[in-house]
């Protein structure tokens, strides 16, 4: 009897793309599956803003290994640094060798202030959940602080991201300022996109929608306007000062340095250039928000991509002919505020409750991509909580 070698499989990233194709790719016996990834959880990047202002930390942050529990897949903690094409051999930031037969990159994106000077040691993200404790305690203490009467908070990027958390805002200072008996202090919101719109990739009608729900909320929009640099205590936007100890940059993401260090192709947006299979070059495939395909960006788009060239390994396996890749317009869902949401599902928008129940079950559904049902409806109930380091705030809110 001859014992076939197990194809080694090795894939890097722990986000949606790179954790649905293993979880397909592991169901199988004839691959051996190494999940790489530089922490140690499953970042669900879609209630990060939930995080930021009050919600659970769980609801956010998923732990790899109770993703993988009896799964046939290794999982390793490092950062991908080289690729070494000849021995087929990808180093991380200690060294440590990591050998392949078929390489799958899914490392996610990264944070970029295009060169604008001031942003990166002043402004706030929300894009981990370092990031968005670090901004829950410096609201705290501004707010609770009397010394620091500055209190306009400037949200850059008129994206999903920016868009969720100006929504979320509003109510969680007043929640804050309720626990901590703050009175007469007016708190200034507001929110600036580059583009004359926002969501600009979107139906101008769906932006439209989303700017008069900021507005009943309070938020001030400044549209049409480009940062050009930030201090301590200001944003300067064409030429002129806006007043703020409290930038929340949400508007440059660029794709992993990874692939320039590695001299991959890529486009003219810096994305990785793929062919029908999404393959870059021989047994290297690259998914969700770093290659070239329509719709990279999107968490349902890395979701498919993974099962997509998980699916066609499988084929392969199986001495069957790979299918090639057709994009899927994703459906677009950006909550502005409590029980409101806008949807653009094809050809049909939903503004408002019904927008905001259509993303809740679509947040339900996600999950379930990276867990059993069960597992995914546990963690889905935790977007109904909040969760604060603050002992004020948690005992006002128990209360």
């Amino acid at each position: 009897m001859v014992v076939q070698n197990k194809q080694r499989i090795l894939i890097v990233g722990g986000g949606f793309g790179g954790i649905k194709a293993a979880l397909d790719l592991c169901k199988n016996s004839r691959f051996e599956i190494t999940l790489l990834s530089d922490s140690p959880n499953f970042r669900y990047n879609p209630a990060l803003y939930h995080t930021a202002t009050g919600g659970i930390r769980a609801e956010s942050n998923i732990p790899l290994f109770t993703i993988f529990r009896d799964k046939a897949v290794t999982l390793a903690r490092g950062r991908a640094i080289k690729l070494d094409r000849a021995s087929k051999t990808v180093y991380d930031d200690k060294n440590k060798a990591y050998s392949y037969d078929i390489l799958i990159l899914a490392l996610g994106m990264v944070t970029n202030y295009f060169g604008i000077h001031g942003l990166a040691e002043y402004s706030y993200g929300i894009k981990s959940i370092k990031e968005a404790e670090r901004f829950k305690r410096h609201i705290h203490q501004q707010l609770t602080n009397e010394h620091k009467p500055d209190l306009n908070y400037i949200i850059v990027g008129g994206g999903p991201t920016g868009i969720e958390l100006a929504g979320a805002l509003p109510e969680y200072l007043h929640r804050i300022a309720q626990a901590h008996s703050i009175k007469h202090k007016a708190i200034r919101i507001e929110l600036v996109e580059a583009n004359r719109h926002l969501v600009p990739r979107l139906p101008k009608s769906t932006g439209k929608a989303i700017e008069r729900q900021l507005r009943r909320l309070g938020v001030t929009l400044i549209l049409g306007k480009k940062v050009e640099g930030e201090t301590a205590s200001a944003l300067m936007i064409d030429g002129k000062p806006l007043p703020s100890h409290t930038v929340i940059w949400t508007a440059g993401m660029a794709n992993a340095p990874f692939y320039t260090e590695n001299n991959f192709q890529l486009n003219e947006h810096g994305k990785v250039a793929v062919d029908q299979y999404l393959q870059t070059e021989s047994g290297i495939f690259v998914l969700g928000d770093n290659n070239s395909t329509p719709y990279s960006g999107m968490a349902q788009t890395a979701i498919y991509d993974g099962h997509f060239v998980a699916q066609n390994l499988i084929r392969q396996s199986e001495q069957k002919k790979p299918k090639a890749y057709r994009p899927k317009k994703p459906v677009y869902v950006m909550p502005a505020g409590p029980k409101w949401a806008a949807v653009l599902w094809g050809r049909w928008q939903f503004h408002g409750r019904i927008g905001w129940l259509l993303r809740s079950l679509a947040d339900l559904w996600a999950l379930h991509d990276v867990e059993p049902w069960w597992q995914a409806a546990e963690q889905w109930m935790t977007e109904f909580g909040t969760e604060e380091q603050c002992p004020t705030c948690a005992t006002w809110q128990d209360s």
